[in-house]
């Protein structure tokens, strides 16, 4: 099953859909985060199941409703993707077999050489302050298994703010296998990221996140271990 959590999207969402329709014989479904266009309908229009939800949850609420969903109708496996059109779709497939050669828990489409230099500036930071060795930790496009959806549909990972860092403390605490493989990103087809669009909102985005690393930190008994190589060529 692939979730695109999405709010706002009604330009992008339905040729999103479209492509991984083109990609995949899977079924999708749009979790709506209270979106204040015609998301939902555009959606609809162009096949998916959609999900709305009446409150804005966030990205990461949008994603937790859609695992909950998964797992409430036995899907084995999860691919998520952003409705703004920066992911390609055939980029599942190529997910999803290196979960199936590598028996990784979640395999994450990793984009190290976008975004700005702020992006890439509060990536270190956390990097170091973690010790997560991973690349990318913001990307959207990831595959999870029935195990990690299991944790990620739970309770405990509800008030987790970001999907990106905190969702990885809390897989990497219980020891789910994470690994990368390289894919490109394309430009947005509207709108613009939220999180990396000014030095404010880098600023907000780091200081929420810093917070929830140190309080975290004995919690999530994060080890530090060493940046492994991508594997695999562009997609």
């Amino acid at each position: 099953m692939v979730i695109i959590p999405a709010r706002n999207e009604e330009v992008a969402v339905g040729r999103v859909i479209q492509g991984v329709r083109d990609e995949c014989a899977c079924d999708i479904v749009v979790v709506d985060d209270a979106s204040t266009d015609a998301t939902i309908r555009a959606a609809r229009e162009a096949g998916a199941h959609v999900i709305p939800l009446t409150v804005q949850l966030g990205s990461w609420g949008a994603a937790q409703a859609g695992m909950r969903y998964a797992l409430r109708n036995r899907y084995e496996r999860v691919a998520t993707l952003d409705g703004d059109g920066q992911h390609a779709p055939s980029a599942i497939y190529y997910l999803l077999d290196h979960m199936r050669q590598s028996n990784a828990d979640v395999v994450i489409g990793a984009f190290i050489q976008r975004g700005s230099w702020q992006r890439k500036f509060a990536w270190r930071v956390f990097q170091v302050i973690t010790g997560l060795g991973l690349k990318d930790l913001t990307s959207g496009l990831r595959v999870y298994n029935k195990r990690a959806v299991s944790l990620l549909a739970s309770s405990e990972a509800t008030l987790l703010d970001y999907q990106d860092l905190g969702v990885l403390l809390l897989l990497e605490r219980e020891g789910l296998d994470i690994q990368e493989v390289p894919c490109v990103m394309y430009p947005r087809m509207s709108g613009h990221s939220r999180i990396f669009s000014t030095w404010l909102e880098v600023l907000k985005y780091m200081v929420h996140t810093l917070l929830l690393s140190c309080s975290r930190k004995n919690d999530f008994g994060v080890k530090r271990f060493k940046s492994k190589p991508l594997i695999g060529k562009l997609q």
